[in-house]
């Protein structure tokens, strides 16, 4: 199954959607195979007009591609895609369906005097093997290939939850995982001294996307609620779980403590802004995010995890950095870390289970109110 995301929506501040894709420039595209032993998927983050990025690795056990290359002192500036997908390590060889889109489009790092690109696209991976009971059944180059096709899709497919992409076949904490996304805009009127200077008349919009698959969980055991539920006013408060609920959830955890559950996990994703940012500032920009990440998901960063974060800018704008300017850059890693926790928390919050582990919202429908229904993204 193939979904895409917007490509460029408006940045009126009133018309954020809470969707990665706020920040102009990016579209979004998933595939994913669930039936027949099947359980996992691919998730596609474009950059037509190419994005600089870094990137922060936490985790102790990551899958990872290309991600030498977002070194600063590294010779490319750019790149043209992000590719975030189950499979572990085996699931690595979707990036080549990536970049044989991409080139077809002619996308890519020019090779000078062959008349060639070579598309670039750092990659990172969950661990969902055998999740659907097969360890054969795993992402392969089509499943890069249909989800990058599908970004390019000029109508969005809207989904009404989680568990898409490279997340329906994650778990979080003994819950169904998924795929979370938030966007804020960054006043800089509250920054003494600074303007708007660095994109005209357009706000500085930061947004982010986390796949959540992770040892660690969102929910606080002790009251079955989001740990952080209250990180931004833009976060719809969700309702405190009854007691009935409460019981259910921690009979679930319980359970689990009894079952010999796989540890292999991993949280990946991406922050991204239409602020200029370098090589380095996007890897700063990155890492901040882990702060967000550690924030949501407790315990985070383990031995068993692969937590990966990358961070891209849109901007058209190449070379000028914010360095100059640390009131700003802190205000964008602010944004960064806080917009990546409720991306993480969404993941989870809003998943609807596929046929592994039960959702939050099939323990606690009482925190959503009238017949289940959450106003959240």
């Amino acid at each position: 199954m193939s979904v895409s995301g917007p490509a460029t929506p408006p940045l009126n501040p009133t018309a954020l959607t809470g969707h990665l894709c706020d920040v102009p420039g990016l579209r979004l595209g998933h595939f994913h195979r669930h039936s027949n032993r099947w359980r996992t998927g691919t998730t596609v983050i474009v950059a037509e007009a190419g994005a600089t990025a870094g990137v922060d690795v936490r985790g102790g056990g990551p899958g990872t591609r290309e991600t030498d290359l977002l070194r600063p002192e590294n010779l490319v500036q750019q790149v043209q895609a992000i590719c975030l997908t189950g499979g572990s390590a085996f699931g690595l060889a979707a990036a080549d369906g990536v970049m044989q889109v991409l080139e077809e489009r002619g996308l890519g790092f020019p090779v000078g005097g062959l008349s060639a690109v070579v598309p670039i696209v750092p990659t990172a991976v969950i661990f969902d093997l055998g999740r659907a009971g097969s360890v054969a059944n795993r992402p392969d180059p089509s499943f890069g290939r249909r989800a990058t096709e599908a970004a390019f899709r000029r109508r969005p497919v809207v989904h009404t939850h989680s568990a898409i992409g490279a997340g329906i076949g994650a778990r979080a904490g003994g819950l169904q995982g998924g795929i979370g996304m938030a966007s804020q805009i960054v006043d800089m009127s509250t920054i003494p001294g600074t303007t708007d200077h660095f994109l005209g008349s357009d706000p500085i919009v930061v947004s982010a996307l986390a796949v959540v698959n992770a040892v660690g969980s969102v929910i606080d055991p002790r009251t079955a609620r989001p740990w952080e539920e209250f990180i931004a006013p833009a976060w719809p408060v969700l309702r405190p779980p009854s007691l009935s609920d409460q019981r259910r959830f921690m009979a679930y955890l319980t359970s689990l403590s009894s079952q010999q559950v796989s540890p292999l996990n991993t949280t990946i994703g991406v922050v991204a802004t239409n602020a200029p940012l370098s090589k380095a500032e996007c890897s700063k920009f990155a890492a901040v995010a882990h702060d967000g990440l550690a924030r949501a998901i407790r315990p985070a960063h383990s031995m068993h995890d692969g937590d990966t974060i990358f961070g891209l800018s849109s901007s058209p704008v190449t070379g000028l950095a914010l360095i100059n300017s640390p009131a700003v850059m802190n205000a964008l890693i602010q944004a960064g870390a806080e917009t990546f926790a409720i991306a993480c928390t969404r993941a989870v919050i809003n998943a609807a289970s596929v046929g592994g582990p039960p959702s939050y919202r099939d323990l606690c429908p009482s925190a959503f109110g009238p017949r289940g229904r959450s106003s959240q993204p």
